[in-house]
């Protein structure tokens, strides 16, 4: 009997959760591996809370089918190994049809991989730039799971190649991180950067998390360079840079996307950078971009819009949580599907933010196609999960990041068409 009246009872309470009026009770859980500590720190924290906040958005303006979509964040703690044991538990304990993640490419290529290529579950990551990402869905390694809300370093070499020879810096030594995005980027850069004319005196890499990276910057210093171009993050390169200018390099310096940091300036000082110069996944300002700007610092309790990964990390946040509400059901295939369908370029513009959002529910709900528009600008899959768009060209003065031009991605691969023959 009292078998009977519990199983009365799950089946009541079964009913009822099924009813409309409930249906904002439920929940659909998005894992989110970031790496909030280790060299790539500041990335995570800044890209973990821009998802949140784009979650919060959707969330407020109606959320998926009426359910909230919320976050299950691991810290990936900047290391693949601990990155796949996250993600792992995530896609086979936890069961979530899509991860968001990982921030380095070091992270996000051994998840895709081990993890969410086998099983099928979607992977979007807001910063990992390897050509080797493209690689692996050329080989059909990966089922068209994978996407990505910033431009491959196989063009970003190239347009910090030509940036460097622009700006009059012809002799660089270049210092990278050993793993797959610096090996992947110095490559890049050097193959342009020797055909455009320029003189590389060294290549030194390095590992994560050493307490000194003095030996390495005199390494570099061989062959009188003129400048450094250092391939990092924020807090390895603030060590390494230090070292530099303290062993007497010179005070110039050509850096990835990852240096533009406020963290990093501070780190080094601001005095020791009038002469650095940088490339970034560009943007194109929108709505969105606007948006951001004006209500991340408070969401995020401090960070900075302009912190590495924390802009395309809101768009992958905001185009996970559309392609959630446009699926039929939170499911990796429904979702895989609908990513596309929500950058729609026949699509409604739709921008960041609650009201903007509850536009976008409204259309999908009468089935008519929407295109986000994001911080970073107006995003395009193509076939493998990569994005084009321009290249952000900036320096460093005063303490402050500035940018002085763009090169569209159409002009980069012209670029390295021509420097292929």
């Amino acid at each position: 009997m009292r078998k009977l009246l519990l199983s009365s009872v799950l089946a009541a309470s079964a009913g009822i959760g099924a009813l409309p009026s409930h249906a904002a009770d439920c929940d659909i859980t998005v894992g989110v591996v970031m790496s909030l500590t280790g060299p790539a720190g500041v990335y995570g924290q800044a890209g973990a809370k821009a998802v949140d906040m784009a979650f919060r958005d959707l969330n407020e303006a109606g959320g998926a089918h009426g359910c909230k979509i919320v976050s299950n964040t691991r810290d990936a703690q900047s290391q693949g190994t601990v990155a796949v044991d996250q993600a792992s538990q995530l896609v086979n304990i936890k069961k979530v049809p899509v991860i968001i993640g990982g921030i380095i490419s070091s992270v996000s290529i051994p998840i895709l991989t081990s993890v969410t290529a086998p099983a099928g579950v979607v992977q979007v990551s807001p910063a990992s730039s390897s050509p080797t990402l493209t690689q692996l869905g050329r080989d059909g390694k990966t089922d068209g799971v994978f996407f990505r809300t910033i431009t491959s370093d196989a063009l970003q070499g190239t347009a910090a190649a030509k940036y460097a020879m622009d700006q009059g810096l012809k002799k660089l030594a270049i210092i990278y991180v050993n793993n797959d995005f610096g090996a992947n980027m110095m490559q890049e850069f050097k193959a342009a950067y020797e055909k455009l004319g320029g003189d590389i005196t060294s290549v030194t890499p390095y590992n994560e998390k050493q307490s000194s990276y003095n030996s390495e910057a005199d390494a570099a210093m061989k062959g009188d360079p003129q400048a450094l171009y250092l391939i990092s993050y924020p807090v390895d390169g603030a060590t390494i840079a230090r070292a530099w200018i303290s062993h007497g390099g010179p005070q110039k310096f050509l850096l990835n996307d990852g240096m533009n940091s406020s963290d990093f300036i501070k780190a080094v000082g601001a005095k020791y950078l009038n002469d650095a110069f940088g490339t970034s996944s560009g943007t194109a300002e929108t709505a969105s971009t606007k948006y951001f700007y004006d209500n991340f610092t408070a969401f995020s309790g401090g960070i900075k819009p302009d912190a590495p990964a924390a802009d395309r990390s809101y768009d992958a946040g905001a185009i996970v949580a559309l392609a959630i509400a446009k699926a039929d059901k939170p499911t990796p295939a429904a979702i895989k599907a609908a990513i596309p369908e929500v950058v729609a370029q026949d699509g409604t513009p739709i921008y960041a933010g609650k009201a903007e959002f509850a536009k976008a529910l409204k259309l999908i709900k009468e089935g008519k196609p929407i295109r986000y528009e994001g911080v970073i600008g107006p995003v395009d899959f193509d076939k493998y999960g990569d994005i084009t768009g321009p290249f952000r060209l900036w320096r460093i003065k005063d303490g402050a990041v500035t940018t002085v031009g763009t090169m569209s991605a159409d002009d980069v691969t012209k670029l390295k068409s021509g420097l292929s023959k």
